[in-house]
C-alpha cells in the first residue's frame, strides 16, 4: 500500500504559537488562551465563537485552585499535625 500524501505548506501540522503572524507579542484574549491549551497550540481561533465557555474553563479552574486550599485549611484544624 502506497500513500501519495504530499502535504505543500509546512504550517499544516506546526503550531500556532510559533508562526511569525501569532508570535509578535501581542496579547489574547482568554478564548484564545483556552483553545491554545486544549488543542496543543494548534489552533487559536476554537472557542473563539462563544466567549461564555473560556470564562467557564477560568471559573472551573479558580475553584479548583480555591477550594483545594479551603481543603487544606479546613483538615488542618480539624487534624493538627
Amino acid at each position: 500500500m502506497t500513500h501519495n500524501l504530499n502535504f505543500k505548506s509546512p504550517q499544516l501540522f506546526s503550531p500556532v504559537v510559533f508562526s511569525s503572524e501569532f508570535n509578535s507579542f501581542k496579547s489574547i484574549n482568554a478564548s484564545q488562551a483556552w483553545s491554545l491549551f486544549f488543542t496543543g497550540g494548534r489552533e487559536d481561533r476554537k472557542l473563539d465563537s462563544n466567549p461564555r465557555i473560556s470564562l467557564l474553563f477560568t471559573s472551573v479552574l479558580l475553584a479548583l485552585g480555591i477550594s483545594g486550599f479551603a481543603r487544606t485549611l479546613i483538615l488542618r484544624s480539624f487534624f493538627p499535625a
